[in-house]
């Protein structure tokens, strides 16, 4: 699967870590929901981090659609309440 991360680029990621991703994700509306900054951050953070960690880096240069865009570290709560809704970025 193809994640983009805002203003950082595109990753090819492993099929195999949609179940954890999906897990962050749904952490992340559930903090969201409750207004929790401080938790919500760091599951974001958290999320981005495992799709650097074990994708692997698309070339700028390639066009590839994105299956899922995560957006950026700095996105704020407020900002986030519109994106984090339902089921999140990943559908269940």
């Amino acid at each position: 699967m193809i994640i983009r991360i805002m203003g950082e680029g595109q990753y090819e990621v492993p099929g195999s870590l949609f179940d954890e991703l999906n897990s962050i994700d749904n952490r992340i509306v559930e903090l969201v929901g409750k207004g929790n900054e401080a938790d919500y951050r760091t599951e974001l953070l958290k999320l981005i981090n495992v799709v650097k960690s074990n994708g692997k880096p698309i070339d700028d240069a390639s066009i590839v659609e994105s299956n899922i865009i995560v957006p950026p570290e700095d996105l704020s709560l407020e900002e986030a309440t519109e994106i984090f809704t339902g089921s999140g970025l990943l559908e269940d």
